[in-house]
């Protein structure tokens, strides 16, 4: 491939593919050495109960069985932290295994080491807990039930966060000419990640070495080091291979990384955890999972008079390392979009349950905040008579309005909103839906459409980011940097910009990524922040690089050198140094570390438009996407490709979540969506045959490459798009997600008759 052909804004295919497809991809699991031990978590089949007493003794019986481990042989470690606590004094630690309770389902109680994983299981099944079961609070509604039994102090409301002022925008809804409410309903999934979680524990007689699926390990060694192992962050080094995707879930300490090292140092041998999609459902991290009662108010013309919003956010059993914040600080404060909303309250109850603990999954906040903003919206124009399309045309913030605090703590900076919307609309054949519509009504079908605009906040909460750069004197360059793909693309997109600013092709660029021992800081991958906040790093480190070279050039070149190609070059004469030759003669003088810092430390906004049309078969209820476009604002593209391929990705999340997806618990607090027998997720021939993707870009002022972020938009944009689509072909009937086949059905049934009118 020529340079020219493969810099920033090139549509390059992934290097890294060619790897993962042919079968040398690393992950986890992949990872093997000479006496390795396997562990098996035992997991309390309870919801809530005491624990009487665990009785090993015929587990180490078994063969093969060679170490179990319970609550009380991890006592001198710490608890796996949550971050982020919004509740004051009350805490929910959240030991290693439970000794005294366990509060949810899966909640681990032993971890059991053998010869083999079959050993392993084996012994765990031949341990006997002897369980004293408690009253269980499996739901929100049965959490705050008046005499609910609380799971941690007096009260399952943990935390009361809010944002804006309650009494200006009370106020201005309770004078607004129409009020449109809606409770809306998001529900609980789970990650599902195509690679389970796994880990490797070894212990080399000074320090521990854990491999493991990551979404950072510089973070992760940090936070594992020293809130949980109680040692200092050196004595732990990380390593993480390639990542079957991670989608939040993957950022988190899970008890199994603590109990591998723990293991690996008790025994003198490495042991290695991996887990089943039966340990995925139970104890990943879930999302979503909330209730939210929303009034938005407007005056006689259609306009926004205010917002009032009060949430009641499902914590699980624990809070999670970023659970309290999800739904708070990093999607309630982007609550109301990017509308003109002259009045603004946003209010988030935190809540235990005995249930999975939840955390950041795809778009942490933003998609629900998206979608409850755009089902209220849509819900709005059809009561009020306007077309979903003008009314928020009327509403939209203009670019003359722009920067334009929020009334939640936001500014938002940049951005031609209404434009998005035309250009989403004129891709959509807007104009020609009737005609669709009606082809449907003669072959027995319900169509509808349905609208939403997003707005996410991106960054992750961390405007800097870190670079290491070695060259070498073959000419390649390696650039180590503080994020972790999980699938992403980051080798290549990473790639195309150290390319582009060094003038070497792509194959001379090699990025290093998961290893804590080659680079130990680093704010890892979430939040949309990789492309803005670590691909500007990328640029800088590179631009350090030409001026570190230039300095060493001028010795035999002169005062005046220039660079340019992969060449120092004294201006005004021919005599050059090529790059490869400067590492050469200065062997390690070019390598240095980049520390970038965001000039403006402030998150970006990538936005845009989702249309989304379904058709409704009213004697099934199956819904079918049959056509999906949208147009996104997200600054500058480096690999529009692989753009393309987080956008199908991040839609394929949304639809799940809104057709197909649901965690489900009993009253008892048993989880009954426990594998793929009773879990759905998408597949190919639930996707629409093609999604139309265009992007009108206002370049970001926050970062050196203007980008935006994209990973998680497409499912910002595709749940409330495909939602309002939905009640739409049901004549404005209001559904709660997933809008599964037999739910659609009965509330089809009942408008039969009004469909053979048509």
């Amino acid at each position: 491939m020529k340079f020219g052909d493969s810099g920033v804004g090139k549509s390059v295919v992934r290097v890294e593919d060619a790897r993962l497809l042919t079968g040398a991809g690393r992950f986890t699991d992949d990872v093997q050495f000479h006496g390795q031990l396997y562990g098996v978590t035992l997991r309390s089949p309870h919801a809530h109960a005491r624990i009487v007493s665990i009785d090993t003794d015929a587990a180490m019986d078994v063969p093969g069985v060679v170490a179990i481990y319970t609550a009380a042989d991890m006592a001198g470690y710490g608890e796996i932290p949550c971050l982020v606590p919004l509740s004051g004094e009350l805490k929910t630690p959240r030991a290693i295994l439970a000794g005294e309770r366990a509060r949810f389902v899966g909640d681990g109680v032993a971890f059991v080491v053998a010869e083999s994983r079959e050993a392993a299981r084996a012994g765990a099944d031949a341990i006997v807990v002897d369980y004293d079961e408690l009253p269980v609070v499996a739901s929100i509604e049965a959490a705050i039930a008046e005499g609910a039994p609380a799971i941690w102090g007096t009260s399952n409301v943990v935390f009361t966060w809010d944002a804006g002022e309650a009494a200006p925008a009370a106020a201005a809804v309770a004078a607004s000419k129409h009020v449109t409410r809606l409770r809306v309903v998001q529900n609980r999934v789970a990650p599902t990640s195509m690679e389970v979680r796994a880990a490797v524990g070894q212990w080399d007689g000074a320090r521990w070495t854990l491999h493991v699926g990551s979404q950072g390990v510089a973070g992760m060694r940090a936070m594992l080091a020293g809130a949980v192992m109680k040692c200092p962050p050196e004595q732990l080094h990380i390593l993480t291979g390639d990542v079957g995707g991670g989608f939040g879930m993957k950022t988190f300490i899970y008890a199994e990384y603590a109990l591998v090292l723990h293991a690996a140092k008790a025994l003198g041998r490495p042991v290695k955890w991996t887990g089943e999609r039966g340990d995925a459902f139970q104890t990943d991290t879930h999302g979503r999972a909330m209730v939210s009662d929303a009034a938005l108010g407007f005056d006689g013309e259609g306009r926004i008079t205010g917002l009032t919003v009060e949430t009641w956010s499902d914590l699980g059993a624990y809070q999670a390392q970023y659970g309290p914040a999800i739904q708070t600080m990093a999607g309630g404060r982007i609550m109301g979009g990017v509308y003109r909303i002259p009045a603004i309250h946003n209010r988030v109850h935190g809540v235990m349950t005995n249930t999975a603990p939840v955390d950041a999954y795809r778009g942490a906040g933003r998609p629900e905040s998206a979608y409850v903003m755009e089902r209220l919206i849509e819900a709005a124009a059809r009561e009020l008579g306007i077309e979903v399309d003008e009314i928020r045309r009327r509403n939209l913030l203009t670019p003359a309005e722009l920067p334009h605090a929020n009334g939640l703590g936001l500014e938002f900076d940049i951005g031609d909103f209404p434009a998005v919307l035309q250009r989403a609309l004129d891709n959509a054949d807007w104009a020609g839906f009737p005609a669709r519509k009606a082809e449907a009504a003669r072959r027995g079908k319900r169509y509808g459409r349905g609208l939403a605009y997003y707005v996410e906040i991106a960054g992750g909460g961390n405007p800097d980011e870190h670079v290491d750069v070695k060259v070498h004197a073959d000419g390649m360059v390696d650039v180590a940097v503080g994020t972790q793909s999980n699938g992403q693309g980051h080798e290549t997109v990473y790639a195309q910009v150290v390319s582009e600013r060094l003038g070497i092709p792509m194959a001379q660029v090699r990025i290093v990524q998961g290893d804590s021992d080659r680079l130990e800081r680093g704010n890892g991958t979430g939040g949309s922040r990789s492309m803005a906040v670590g691909g500007s790093a990328c640029q800088q480190a590179s631009d350090d690089v030409v001026a570190r070279g230039i300095e060493l050039a001028k010795a035999d070149l002169g005062d005046e050198v220039d660079y340019d190609g992969g060449l120092f070059r004294a201006r005004g004469s021919n005599r050059t140094v090529s790059l490869a030759d400067l590492a050469a003669q200065h062997p390690g003088a070019l390598d240095g570390r980049t520390h970038y810092k965001q000039a403006i430390p402030k998150p970006t906004f990538p936005n845009g438009c989702h249309v989304a049309e379904v058709e409704l078969d009213p004697e099934t209820g199956v819904i079918a996407v049959k056509r999906y476009s949208l147009c996104d604002d997200f600054g500058t593209i480096v690999n529009p490709l692989l753009l393309l391929g987080q956008i199908h990705g991040g839609v394929a999340q949304g639809l799940g979540q809104a057709v197909l997806e649901n965690v489900v618990y009993d009253d008892n607090g048993q989880l009954l969506s426990g594998s793929f027998m009773d879990y759905g997720l998408p597949r190919a021939d639930d996707m629409p045959n093609h999604i139309g993707f265009d992007n009108l870009p206002t370049v970001s002022p926050t970062n050196l490459l203007g980008a935006k972020g994209c990973g998680e938009a497409g499912t910002i944009g595709a749940m409330p798009s495909i939602m309002n689509a939905i009640i739409d072909a049901l004549d404005g009937v209001q559904v709660e997600m997933p809008a599964t086949p037999e739910k659609l059905w009965r509330v089809a049934q009942s408008l039969k008759p009004a469909m053979a009118a048509e």
